[in-house]
C-alpha cells in the first residue's frame, strides 16, 4: 500500500478489524503466490447497527440484516492485471446469496479508476460520493439482490 500513487486511496484496517471479521462480522479471503500473500479480501456483515451503510442509502431498518458490505480488497503491485479483483468480487457475491444477503455494498475513492471499472462491470451503481474514513472522499455503490420465485440473482 505504501507504493500506491496516493494514501488516500485506500482506507487501511487495523488488526483488530480484521480479526473481528474472521470470527463473527464477516469473512476474508487470500490469494498465495509460492507461499506468500499475494492479495486479500475481505466480505463484511455489519449487522443492524450504527456502521451499517444501508441506513444512510435507504435501506428499511428491518432489513439492515440482510446488508454485505464488498470491503477492503488488496493485491500486490506484483500480482496485479491477473483479475484478482474480479475474481473476489464474484466470490464475495457468492457467498452473499448464499448466506441470504440482499444489499451489496461497497465504497471507492474516486481517483481509484481500476475498482471502479470493476464494481460498475458486476453491476453496482454509484449511489452517492461523500467523506468517509476520516474525510477520505469515497464513492459509494450498490447492488440489490432480488428473489424471483425462490430463486435469488443478482440485479
Amino acid at each position: 500500500m505504501s507504493r500506491l500513487p496516493s494514501q488516500d486511496l485506500f482506507a487501511v484496517d487495523d488488526a483488530a478489524y480484521l480479526y473481528a471479521h474472521v470470527e463473527e462480522h464477516g469473512e476474508i479471503y487470500g490469494a498465495y503466490l509460492n507461499g506468500t500473500l499475494a492479495a486479500y479480501t475481505v466480505l463484511a456483515f455489519p449487522g443492524p447497527g450504527e456502521g451499517n451503510l444501508g441506513r444512510e442509502l435507504g435501506v428499511p431498518e428491518q432489513e439492515l440484516a440482510y446488508v454485505a458490505v464488498l470491503d477492503a480488497t488488496i493485491v500486490h503491485e506484483s500480482v496485479r492485471g491477473r483479475g484478482l479483483q474480479r475474481y473476489f468480487h464474484d466470490l464475495r457475491e457468492r457467498r452473499a446469496v448464499e448466506r441470504g444477503f440482499r444489499y451489496l455494498y461497497s465504497t471507492v475513492h474516486p481517483e481509484n479508476r481500476a475498482s471502479i471499472r470493476n464494481l460498475e462491470a458486476k453491476g453496482f451503481t454509484l449511489e452517492c460520493t461523500r467523506p468517509m474514513y476520516g474525510g477520505k472522499p469515497r464513492h459509494c455503490y450498490v447492488k440489490r439482490i432480488v428473489e424471483h420465485a425462490g430463486v435469488r440473482r443478482l440485479s
